[in-house]
């Protein structure tokens, strides 16, 4: 079920109390709840982005990290109200990494699930990915949400992200800067 019909079905299941107060809470997105009124599905969407330079002919990539456990991942997060998926993604990278960075391409996009047991809630989550490139900021101005922004060898970030949807985005933007680089399919960047 897609589309207008998932909507109107949607609607019918969720009390309207409900239904309007996640929405306040957690954004415009696809509610669900199951007809016992026990399991909810949500389906959050959130943009971020692979940054990227060359130091020294070296190409570096940026990634964020919590130290207890050490746990590096890529930036991302939740639009305002409003936003774009690429407004979002520049501004959550800017906030999280604190650099300033261009859109350089579209990277598609990774879905996952996770569970919130407290509430009873199942979550969906698809996070859309941008090729992105800093002019401006600094690492050092990066926001609380992570301990450390690091900037790492292309390979290097590669083994240090700790999800496999990541690295797969990861080697997605790799790739994606070798056809721009005009490298051929079987080169290293």
């Amino acid at each position: 079920m897609t589309g207008q019909n998932q909507r109107t079905y949607n609607k019918q299941l969720c009390l309207p109390k409900t239904a309007d107060r996640l929405t306040r809470l957690f954004g415009p997105k696809e509610l669900i709840i199951a007809k016992n009124n026990k399991l909810r599905v949500e389906t959050p969407v959130s943009a971020g982005g692979v940054v990227y330079r060359r130091t020294n002919g070296q190409l570096e990539t940026v990634l964020c990290g919590r130290s207890k456990p050490v746990r590096w991942s890529l930036a991302k997060g939740t639009p305002d109200p409003g936003e774009t998926l690429e407004e979002t993604a520049l501004r959550e990278v800017r906030e999280e990494t604190g650099l300033e960075v261009e859109i350089d391409g579209s990277l598609g996009s990774i879905d996952y699930w996770f569970s919130d047991r407290e509430r009873d809630v199942r979550f969906h989550k698809t996070v859309h990915f941008y090729l992105m490139v800093p002019v401006g900021g600094h690492t050092d101005q990066h926001d609380l949400e992570f301990d450390v922004v690091e900037w790492f060898k292309a390979d290097d970030a590669v083994k240090n992200l700790v999800y496999a949807n990541e690295v797969d985005v990861m080697q997605r933007a790799l790739a994606l800067i070798a056809e721009k680089d005009g490298a051929g399919a079987g080169e290293r960047v």
